[in-house]
């Protein structure tokens, strides 16, 4: 990282951080063009993993059963600071980026977990129920991070 002194080591810093943003930006690779799409998201960090949820076809799923490699990133407390001239602007946020491998989970109880991830990140809550049709009719995704950094200007 070039800015050194906005680089996040700390673990928990990062958690906060993830804790704190409401929107992840999930980019994939096609036919070596990037492809963003923006997704509501939970983190289980004591598995270092992403999960999500959305349709079972699509651009996004293809993407994904034919690859698997992924990029992310997430951002919050964005917030223009102003000044005299052009050259004295600046943005305060705090963001993380990464890269790991995405898949489908197919099995019911997996995808449970992923569920209640996505809706814990919400809502705090993590005693939700899924019914079978509902879980049938999902995909719901996991995204193991290989490589995690966190920036901030504050």
């Amino acid at each position: 990282m070039r800015r050194k002194e906005r680089e996040i080591t700390e673990q928990a810093k990062i958690n906060e951080i993830i804790q704190n943003c409401d929107c992840l930006r999930l980019a994939l690779a096609d036919e070596g063009a990037p492809y963003i799409v923006p997704v509501s998201f939970g983190y289980v960090e004591e598995e270092k993993a992403f999960y999500f949820h959305g349709a079972k076809e699509g651009r996004k799923i293809d993407l994904i059963r034919k690859n698997g490699a992924a990029g992310f990133e997430c951002d919050c407390n964005f917030h223009l600071k102003e000044a005299d001239t052009a050259c004295g602007y600046t943005n305060l946020y705090q963001s993380i980026i990464g890269t790991g491998k995405i898949h489908v989970l197919e099995d019911a109880g997996e995808k449970r977990k992923g569920l209640l991830a996505v809706m814990a990140h919400y809502t705090g809550r993590n005693d939700w129920d899924f019914p079978e049709q509902m879980l049938t009719a999902t995909a719901v995704l996991r995204l193991d991070i290989e490589e995690m950094s966190g920036k901030e200007n504050r």
